[in-house]
């Protein structure tokens, strides 16, 4: 990156040496599971590819190269099995290709010709995996504003006369993209028959790409206008519509979820970012977190960037919720101390329940409350089935899942 864009964040400037060195002593999954993370909609095969990639990774700037690569293999290799007449292997070459090319665009904080260009293998593969998917994919620009939200919406199956599906929204969270939400076989969400809408919202994916940032507010009106598409197409059915969201779409989907009223069934989050005004994850957590937001908000300069996070305070819009809400959260998150969802359960007046993993940070991965209790993955979507068909929602619950895995009201 050039000088200017490392100088945004004094934070990020300062502390460069130290990542690079916990990147060749730890390597590139420092704090995060992003390897697994960006792997998991590909099925085991990939995994291994992106962990050869990660091993090669010894400072942070190898990260956009070693992942490119790798996609620029994956994608010639996907290239010859189609060109073979193998196309189960070329569909699934061509969605890891993808996959690996979204990785490389993560690490870049910068909207330059390298960025447009993973943006555009990143578009390519996905758009030849569609081709060769076992079922039907949509790609989707929503109008918004001056641009448009950018989504794909994943059918279970090909529908028959008239025949609707109930829709699950999905609101990533920063380091994440719509490539990297729907799993190519055995989709959680798929498998229950829900067909599944990933969205990159404002400041996520290619939003930035198209000039569409994010702000305090305006997953809001995105959402409005999501849904106002949603409802209109064919094979949706807009009385059976609600929202899953991870990591900060579990903020972005409370301000949805104010600004949609009775038309959504029910959130179910997990990965909390509660915190008001972001202090943790932007000013005590990886220095990666503010550079990426930055971007995705194109608020570049250190001071107006810390009065804008001002600005996020989740409490106004849960108060303003009518659906049911279910809230996952680690016990020991690292990126908004989980006293900020205790208070945020207490603003909340809908339908509400909240499940803590002991010991779990962030992304609750290798906790043994995560390990041995119950899934958090299968929690929400079985919950949101039961949303979805009008079950009773029961009262308003806080759970805590012990070490042990044991499950109990608090």
């Amino acid at each position: 990156m050039r000088g200017e864009v490392n100088r945004r964040s004094k934070r990020w400037y300062q502390q460069r040496w130290l990542m690079d060195s916990v990147v060749q002593t730890i390597g590139i999954e420092w704090d995060q599971e992003r390897l697994s993370h960006y792997a998991r909609p590909a099925g085991p095969a990939a995994a291994g590819i992106f962990r050869a990639a990660g091993a090669r990774m010894k400072k942070f700037t190898d990260a956009h190269r070693e992942f490119a690569a790798a996609g620029r293999r994956v994608q010639a290799q996907a290239v010859q099995y189609e060109e073979e007449g193998r196309l189960v292997p070329a569909r699934e070459s061509y969605i890891t290709a993808s996959l690996l090319w979204s990785a490389a665009r993560w690490p870049l904080y910068e909207i330059d010709d390298r960025y447009r260009e993973y943006e555009a293998q990143i578009i390519t593969c996905y758009d030849k995996f569609i081709e060769l998917a076992p079922r039907p994919i949509e790609r989707v620009d929503i109008p918004f504003g001056d641009g448009a939200l950018s989504g794909m919406l994943h059918l279970p199956r090909s529908p028959g006369s008239g025949e609707k599906f109930p829709c699950i929204v999905n609101i990533g969270g920063m380091d994440g993209c719509k490539e990297n939400v729907v799993s190519m076989y055995g989709d959680p969400y798929l498998e229950r028959g829900f067909a599944v809408l990933a969205m990159d919202g404002p400041g996520q994916g290619e939003c930035p790409g198209r000039g569409v940032f994010a702000t305090p507010s305006n997953h809001g009106p995105a959402a409005v206008a999501t849904f106002d598409w949603l409802e209109k197409h064919p094979a949706i059915d807009p009385d059976r519509l609600a929202i899953r969201a991870t990591s900060f779409g579990s903020y972005f989907s409370l301000v949805a979820a104010a600004s949609l009223g009775d038309r959504i069934k029910g959130v179910a989050q997990a990965f909390a970012i509660h915190e008001p005004g972001c202090y943790t994850i932007f000013n005590a957590a990886s220095p990666t977190f503010r550079m990426r937001f930055m971007m995705m908000s194109n608020v570049t300069d250190d001071d107006a960037f810390d009065e804008f996070c001002e600005g996020f305070d989740p409490r106004p819009y849960a108060e303003k919720i009518t659906c049911p809400m279910l809230i996952l959260a680690g016990e020991d998150d690292e990126l908004s101390p989980i006293q900020h969802t205790y208070d945020l359960y207490d603003c909340i007046t809908a339908s509400k329940k909240l499940v803590v993993y002991e010991g779990a940070k962030h992304s609750m991965g290798g906790a043994s409350s995560v390990a041995q209790g119950p899934h958090f993955g299968n929690m929400m979507a079985d919950w949101l089935v039961d949303r979805i068909a009008g079950n009773p929602v029961g009262a308003d619950e806080k759970q805590f899942v012990d070490m042990y895995g044991k499950v109990r009201a608090t």
